[in-house]
């Protein structure tokens, strides 16, 4: 007999009701202890919570009465099912980013105890009603079906579609995260969370570019044909159940709630498999992992332009910059971020109908930042890199491979966002001015973040979402947007150039621009290294220091 076909006690075993019942009073019980426990454990973190608790009330607040004064509107019922919809979506994502938000999204610490799977996951859910989000949730619910329910029909759909709404959300993100618990709580899965800052910009970059077509529409009507889909998709098609039953659509509005009860049926059915699964499968981490060994060593020697530079500093250096964009979830989640939003600016922009060409820059604008604080990606490993420095070459060659490590991904990947802004603006002309601007901001911030890394290295804890260690924002302010505007200055001999062949009418030899800003850009990137490794040399230990703190 497995753990979860077990009793849950003597009392459940000669009566479920009440064991189930005594089950989820324990369970909220709990979660009320983890949520109190938590904040007893320092000032800042309850702080921090009732700071999100009273931002997301106050969100919450607005949203309803927002949603109160769409009633009456013609297009409201479309508007209220995306919403949800969107809402859905989060749920979704929300274990999968921020994993360790909830201790009790993990079931695996209830492995132990003899529970049955299905009073578990009644407990479970029930408990899962306490907190900000399904608060949330239930007040978004509540505000879109009093912004589309009219009649008798429409008030009894809402009163089964608040609840129903919040239940299917909330079983959504439990099945998620029971079905990925081994995932999440593993490096990979560490890295997955690390990135949930990629899809929160991406994410505010498509709500900004459906505002502004919202905007030059005049109205909610472009939302209809989208809406017509979603409102038969749970959870949306439970709000979408009572816009039909206010417009006296009755079948269909029955099918709809339908649809969302059955949806709920199931994502109960696949999170009660995913548990027992979870809590009766071995675990495959815990398998000897022979096979990859072999095949790694088999590897060990390696080939290629890396193993023809292994003779010299270049490039292990190189190699080791490039395996920390690989591995390294902090490393990665930068990288992944600058290549995302440096590539949907300006293809938004373009898509808009409004962009410019110009807004390609901001691809090397993105990408160069990944220069600034070099050492401190490091973290205390910098010590093993400090021990090989024992002169200003030895900084020179150091700072030049990080450097090439970063231009081998950023400049294909700069001519590869300016060719395809051209291609979707139809302006192929301004392709080489362009690109020589930004081969030129990419060499100023090479320069800049050299100098910046020797001047103001700061640490970047490996644990949390923080990107600064305590004590030492300032120190990263200064060297991020100092080196910024630094690379600005730096720039304006390029800009002053292209400005002036604008206004003087000689368009025809603005292509000169490609040559001349890559020479430049090549130009400052090797006076910005020469500048950097003395100083780089001469501090040290001060560097040490300030990577390896927190």
């Amino acid at each position: 007999m497995s753990v979860l076909d077990a009793p849950v006690g003597t009392a459940a075993g000669r009566d479920g009701t009440s064991g189930r019942e005594g089950l989820v009073a324990v369970f909220v019980r709990l979660k009320l202890a983890l949520l109190r426990n938590g904040l007893r454990q320092s000032a800042g973190r309850r702080a921090a919570y009732l700071t999100s608790v009273v931002f997301t009330l106050l969100f919450a607040a607005g949203q309803l009465v927002g949603l109160i004064a769409l009633r009456g509107n013609a297009h409201a019922g479309s508007l209220v099912v995306l919403l949800t919809a969107v809402l859905a979506v989060g749920w979704t994502v929300m274990p999968l980013f921020f994993p360790g938000g909830d201790e009790t999204l993990d079931p695996s610490r209830l492995a132990m105890l003899p529970l049955r799977p299905r009073p578990l996951i009644g407990a479970l859910l029930v408990s899962s009603l306490i907190g900000t989000g399904p608060l949330f949730t239930l007040c978004l619910a509540a505000g879109s079906v009093f912004a589309v329910a009219r009649g008798a029909a429409g008030a009894v759909f809402a009163v089964v579609a608040v609840p129903l709404t919040l239940l299917v959300c909330v079983a959504l993100t439990r099945a998620v995260a029971t079905a990925n618990t081994r995932l999440l709580t593993s490096r990979k899965g560490r890295d997955l969370a690390v990135l949930s800052g990629l899809v929160i910009a991406v994410g505010f970059q498509l709500v900004n570019f459906g505002a502004q077509r919202l905007g030059r529409a005049g109205g909610l009507a472009p939302l209809d044909p989208a809406a017509d889909v979603v409102r038969w998709l749970p959870p949306a098609s439970a709000i979408g159940a009572v816009d039909s039953a206010s417009r006296g659509s009755y079948g269909q509005a029955a099918v709809q709630l339908l649809v969302s009860v059955a949806a709920l049926l199931a994502l109960l059915w696949l999170w009660q498999r995913s548990l027992v699964k979870l809590m009766t499968a071995p675990d495959g981490s815990t398998l000897a992992a022979a096979e990859p060994t072999r095949r790694k060593a088999g590897r060990s020697g390696g080939s290629g332009l890396l193993a023809r530079l292994s003779q010299g500093r270049t490039g292990p250096v190189l190699e080791r910059s490039l395996r920390y964009v690989a591995r390294d979830p902090k490393t990665k989640a930068s990288w992944v971020t600058a290549l995302a939003i440096g590539l949907i600016v300006p293809m938004l922009n373009a898509l808009q109908g409004t962009g410019s060409l110009y807004f390609a820059c901001f691809a090397a604008g993105m990408l160069g930042m990944q220069m600034y604080n070099q050492f401190g990606q490091d973290t205390s490993a910098f010590w093993m890199v400090a021990l090989t420095i024992s002169s200003t070459r030895d900084a020179y060659l150091e700072l030049r491979a990080r450097a090439l490590a970063l231009l081998l991904i950023t400049l294909p990947y700069t001519i590869l966002v300016t060719a395809v802004t051209a291609a979707l603006l139809g302006d192929w002309g301004a392709l080489p001015k362009v690109m020589g601007l930004s081969f030129a901001m990419l060499g100023a911030m090479l320069a800049t973040g050299a100098v910046a890394s020797a001047t103001f290295p700061y640490s970047i804890p490996q644990d949390g979402f923080k990107n600064v260690a305590p004590g030492q924002v300032g120190l990263a302010w200064i060297s991020i947007f100092g080196g910024m505007a630094s690379a600005a200055l730096l720039c304006a001999p390029v800009i002053a150039v292209t400005v002036w062949l604008h206004l003087a009418d000689l368009e025809r030899w603005l292509w000169l621009l490609l040559p001349a800003g890559a020479g430049y850009g090549a130009l400052i990137a090797w006076a910005g290294l020469r500048i950097a490794a003395p100083r780089t040399a001469n501090r040290l230990p001060e560097i040490l220091a300030a990577v390896s703190k927190g």
